[in-house]
């Protein structure tokens, strides 16, 4: 075995205990028993931990598996922060944001995503002295185009929450 694929094979074991961790996170807090808006996380946690991994093994699906990681942690992000917004407590302080929050659980969805992202980077890698591109920074798969996106679910989420209330 050679070293890029025994980093790609660590890459994904990251990948699955990441979407593992997250995955029984959510179930302890939101079983399926307490009702049928918590199936979203339940099957959104069985693609992360069963299909995704499997998907970055090949070269063919890895597009598809690095879209798949990268729209988990955005809508993870979203759903998470309008529910931390609507939920909190307390004075608007650092710390209170950090602990009273889901901001440690938006940080292990957009882990996942770093981790997406070097797996998806590792296999187009042609040496190691590559440079970075330049000039396509809003265009995919840079991370230009996922910022784009997670201001675009934002935007489309919230005025779906205002307007339909």
């Amino acid at each position: 075995m050679n070293k890029k694929k025994m980093i790609k094979s660590t890459l994904i074991f990251g990948l699955f205990f990441l979407a593992l961790g997250g995955w029984l996170l959510h179930y302890r807090i939101h079983p399926l028993s307490k009702g049928a808006v918590y199936y979203i996380p339940f099957i959104s946690g069985i693609v992360g931990v069963f299909i995704l991994p499997f998907l970055f093994l090949s070269r063919k699906t890895l597009n598809l598996a690095y879209i798949l990681n990268g729209f988990q942690a955005i809508l993870a992000t979203v759903i998470m922060g309008h529910f931390s917004i609507r939920h909190f407590y307390g004075t608007l302080t650092l710390t209170n944001i950090i602990l009273n929050t889901l901001f440690a659980d938006i940080g292990i969805a957009w882990a996942k995503f770093a981790v997406g992202k070097a797996l998806y980077d590792l296999e187009y890698l042609k040496s190691e002295v590559d440079t970075v591109s330049k000039g396509r920074y809003f265009r995919y798969p840079n991370i230009g185009w996922w910022w784009v996106h997670l201001a675009g679910l934002t935007a489309v989420y919230a005025a779906g929450n205002i307007l339909w209330k």
